[in-house]
């Protein structure tokens, strides 16, 4: 359902979390979606201190960005179109970047004169992160603590701000990953696209899943978050049953009928299911065994979020 964007802004944030879904509590991962005014609707500059943010387009074209930490403090951004994922890091973003974030979206933003802002530019270390659309745009957003991450606390602050970008020659090895200078990362290393297109589903079960993790997204390396698309067959595509040891995942459904369960751990192994439809978000919690089926006519195509850089089977 969308939300009213009649607001200084031109955005309207509606979020799923653990008061929302109380199965999600001490998992560590929650859901957002997004609406934007046509032509500038902002979600202004903020920071997440204690979460790595994946982002979806579904529609529309979208203007993001984050700068750096300190000293380097360096603008980073894309256009996004429908499809698309970009990965935000962890407590990043401020005025002073380079290049300077569009004083248009600061303006807007934090209600300042023009002139304000260009001070700011110039004399301030603030952290920020900005998003511009220039139509409606519908973001699904998975925001996580930690996941399989077990570099946190580990590794040093600046490192865990601005991941590494992976390289099979670097000098850094972190989570199974070579990585970079983190000075040498660009745009398109949080960036993935196409996950707009279907996929072939003409197999024994029905279904093909997608994945977009580390291998994809090398700014991915040590947040511990994946993104995963599975079409389905009309009429029975099926996601057979399987378990991940290493991530929890959170569905969405953008379309059509789809059945979902899984098996909780013993001595209980308890049946828990459920039918959704469009809108509807069900959780996954780590390491139970669970599947997902197509009931009805329709070709399926929701987003899994998930707190692992690597789901494993």
């Amino acid at each position: 359902m969308p939300g009213n964007t009649s607001n200084r802004v031109g955005s309207n944030v509606i979020t799923v979390n653990v008061d929302k879904m109380p199965g999600l509590n001490t998992l560590g991962v929650s859901l957002v979606q997004i609406d934007y005014a046509p032509y500038g609707g902002l979600n202004p500059p903020h920071t997440h201190p204690r979460a790595t943010e994946i982002l979806v387009v579904m529609e529309g074209t979208l203007y993001v960005g984050f700068v750096t930490s300190n000293p380097e403090n360096r603008l980073i951004s894309k256009v996004l179109n429908p499809g698309d994922g970009f990965v935000f890091p962890v407590a990043n973003a401020v005025f002073g970047s380079n290049p300077a974030t569009n004083p248009d979206v600061l303006v807007k933003a934090f209600q300042l004169d023009i002139n304000v802002v260009k001070h700011l530019h110039r004399h301030s270390n603030l952290v920020f992160q900005d998003r511009v659309s220039n139509e409606i745009a519908k973001i699904l957003s998975l925001f996580q603590w930690s996941g399989e991450d077990i570099t946190r606390g580990l590794v040093p602050v600046e490192i865990r701000n601005l991941p590494m970008k992976t390289s099979n020659t670097g000098r850094v090895f972190v989570n199974g990953k070579f990585c970079n200078n983190t000075k040498l990362a660009v745009a398109d290393d949080f960036f993935s696209s196409s996950l707009n297109m279907p996929r072939n589903t003409l197999n024994p079960v029905g279904s093909k899943v997608t994945i977009v993790n580390v291998d994809q997204i090398p700014g991915l390396n040590i947040f511990g978050i994946s993104l995963v698309r599975i079409d389905y067959a009309l009429y029975g595509g099926l996601n057979p049953p399987h378990t991940h040891p290493r991530g929890i995942k959170i569905l969405v459904v953008m379309e059509g009928t789809l059945y979902v369960g899984f098996v909780t751990s013993n001595p209980e192994n308890r049946f828990v299911t459920k039918v959704l439809n469009p809108g509807d978000v069900f959780v996954f919690p780590i390491g139970l065994i669970h599947f997902q089926f197509n009931k009805g006519k329709l070709r399926l195509s929701p987003l899994l979020f998930s707190t692992a850089k690597m789901l494993g089977l």
